[in-house]
């Protein structure tokens, strides 16, 4: 890769400082009980309509999309995951805390 394909400006004073690039690979995705999830109530452009947001995933896009699917299922709604967050409609913040903690997430609500 050169100097093209840089995805952002990266500045450093450090004379042993590398630039790192991003692997087309995406993140592995951590067992569960490594994961920190935050568990919210979100009102911000959605028109006033209470949406419960689950943040903090790492790994694939499937992974995470796979468990959105899962809480969607289990809380009775529909919902999206993507971008590294799992969104659920309606305010489901207590019975998704507690789904995620049964399947050994690593979960605290935050926020709203």
């Amino acid at each position: 890769m050169g100097k093209k394909d840089r995805k952002g400006v990266v500045y450093s004073t450090s004379d042993d400082f590398e630039y790192r690039y991003e692997d087309d690979e995406q993140a592995e995705t951590l067992p569960p009980q490594q994961q920190k999830l935050r568990v919210m109530i979100d009102r911000k452009k959605r028109k006033g309509k209470e949406v419960t947001l689950v943040t903090g995933f790492v790994g694939t896009d499937d992974d995470l999309k796979e468990l959105g699917k899962t809480l969607k299922t289990k809380c009775g709604v529909g919902g999206s995951a993507k971008d590294g967050e799992i969104i659920i409609q309606g305010n489901q913040k207590e019975k998704a805390l507690k789904l995620l903690l049964e399947m050994g997430y690593k979960a605290k609500p935050s926020g709203g």
